[in-house]
């Protein structure tokens, strides 16, 4: 009878058009609903073989064993590395405050995950895997009645004796009843959908909020985090990419204005400018070292960051060098890599 109907060769009962429209909102929210879901899936884990697991386990009613995810790997990385560099180093302090702040991160994307899969996830799951089968069901069992009635209409028109036809009127009588009967179930549940879309637009509320406090949280611990890495020397961040080879004198050096570059933190950036000041005034001055540095021969002295040093000038020495001393040490040290202490 399918066959025949979309052939032409039989009549086709047509459903009301308030049936039709709710069988194409039906349709429509399950395709986009899947869509979403699976795209929030990919957002929220967006490890293929991580995702596969967790379905694995979730079809097995068990629980997916626990995995460090990638913020906090990084943060532990990072806390490794600046722990075997240095605690007391600029460069190992900052790494270690960086991997705690990538940690927490993880803590916070942990929670977006739980939170957003059981209330945002679970209810389109559920939807897709409860009231969408029902819906499809009771839509496939509509289907067959219809089918059901045309075949009954068909042998009617064809009856020509009369007890051939009084037996298809009965027949049709009856098919049209069942058939009236499975479209109101079918639209009762349809006009559910309405209920359906108010539903996930509440979990899509809680989803918003989950990621709201996600981002903020990920947004103060970057603050805070900014806020104690601003506590370090300025030229650690400007000179960030210096190597530690001996900065070669420039001629353009003594072209820089002489009033003294300061950090936020009180002190006296080293600069040609300072030198003049510690040249005219006597005496010595404290330095910060601000990072490592390996003496290129005998008249150099070796650095180490964050070491407190005695500097002072020497007559006819290239401006771009001061002498250094710590304790009984001499030697010869650059400029850039200095804090003059106030």
């Amino acid at each position: 009878m399918f066959t025949e109907e979309k052939l032409g060769q039989a009549e086709k009962t047509e459903l009301d058009a308030h049936l039709e429209n709710l069988l194409s909102k039906a349709e429509c929210t399950k395709i986009w609903t899947e869509k979403i879901m699976k795209q929030t899936e990919v957002l929220l884990q967006p490890n293929p073989n991580a995702r596969i697991e967790e379905f694995v386990y979730e079809k097995l009613d068990r629980k997916a064993p626990s995995r460090i995810n990638n913020p906090e790997l990084l943060g532990q990385y990072m806390i490794d590395a600046g722990t075997e560099f240095g605690p007391g180093t600029a460069y190992g302090n900052a790494l270690i405050k960086c991997g705690e702040t990538q940690k927490r991160i993880g803590t916070a994307d942990r929670e977006l995950i739980q939170t957003s899969a059981l209330n945002f996830l679970t209810p389109l799951r559920n939807f897709i895997e409860g009231d969408y089968k029902t819906i499809s069901k009771e839509r496939k069992l509509l289907q067959n009645k219809r089918l059901d009635l045309d075949a009954a209409k068909t042998r009617l028109k064809k009856a020509k004796a009369a007890e051939t036809r009084a037996s298809s009127e009965q027949e049709l009588r009856i098919t049209q009843s069942e058939f009236d009967r499975q479209a109101e179930i079918t639209r009762l549940l349809l006009e559910g959908i309405s209920s359906t879309h108010a539903h996930h637009l509440r979990c899509l509320n809680d989803f918003v909020e989950a990621q709201m406090t996600y981002y903020a949280q990920c947004y103060q611990y970057m603050l805070d985090l900014q806020k104690q890495l601003g506590s370090f020397p300025s030229n650690y961040h400007c000179n960030n990419n210096q190597t530690s080879v001996a900065p070669m004198p420039s001629a353009s050096s003594n072209v820089i204005g002489s009033s003294a570059l300061t950090s936020t933190s009180g002190l006296v950036i080293a600069s040609p400018s300072n030198l003049v000041d510690l040249k005219e005034c006597s005496g010595s001055r404290k330095a910060r070292v601000l990072y490592d540095y390996d003496a290129a021969n005998s008249s150099e002295l070796s650095l180490l960051a964050d070491e407190v040093i005695t500097v002072f000038s020497v007559v006819g020495m290239d401006s771009d060098w001061l002498m250094g001393e710590r304790g009984n040490q001499k030697g010869r040290v650059p400029i850039t890599y200095l804090e003059l202490l106030n």
